[in-house]
């Protein structure tokens, strides 16, 4: 059983990124444009640009997201995300109540500590940070190639 959990390792995680991704992307996306109910608090509107912190966190979201979503820049781009995650917690919900049920700080946190797993494993599999991983390692490098004579 372990050995076969063990072998759908990399397309559990490249699910996860995949889901993850979008989810975080759609947030940033409803902040940014009011798509999907816009952004939280704001009646359906959308964040006033260069609003510090929430257009920025916003932002980071769709881009941050997109990138994880499709996989590429998988480990920067969680890196950014789980961050700016943890800042939200911190900066915003915290100073509410100490534990995150009581001070609405849940999906910060998943979000953050599902970010931050990515920085360690990666894309998984179906990222488009494996494809071109592929791809270079099936270029020969000019530094192997002998000169010409």
């Amino acid at each position: 059983m372990s050995a076969r959990l063990n072998s759908a390792q990399p397309y559990a995680i490249g699910l996860f990124r995949a889901v993850l991704g979008l989810l975080f992307a759609v947030h940033g996306a409803a902040s940014l444009f009011g798509v999907l109910g816009g952004a939280a608090g704001t009646n359906g509107g959308t964040i006033a640009a260069g609003t510090w912190p929430g257009w920025y966190a916003a932002v980071i979201q769709l881009v941050a997201g997109g990138l994880v979503l499709l996989g590429l820049g998988t480990r920067g781009a969680a890196l950014v995300a789980s961050g700016s995650m943890a800042y939200a917690y911190f900066d915003v919900h915290q100073q509410a109540a100490l534990w995150p049920i009581q001070n609405g700080g849940e999906l910060s946190v998943l979000f953050c500590w599902g970010f931050f797993l990515l920085v360690f494993t990666g894309s998984g599999a179906f990222g488009l940070d494996r494809l071109f991983g592929r791809r270079a390692a099936a270029e020969p490098s000019a530094e192997r190639q002998p000169l010409a004579a």
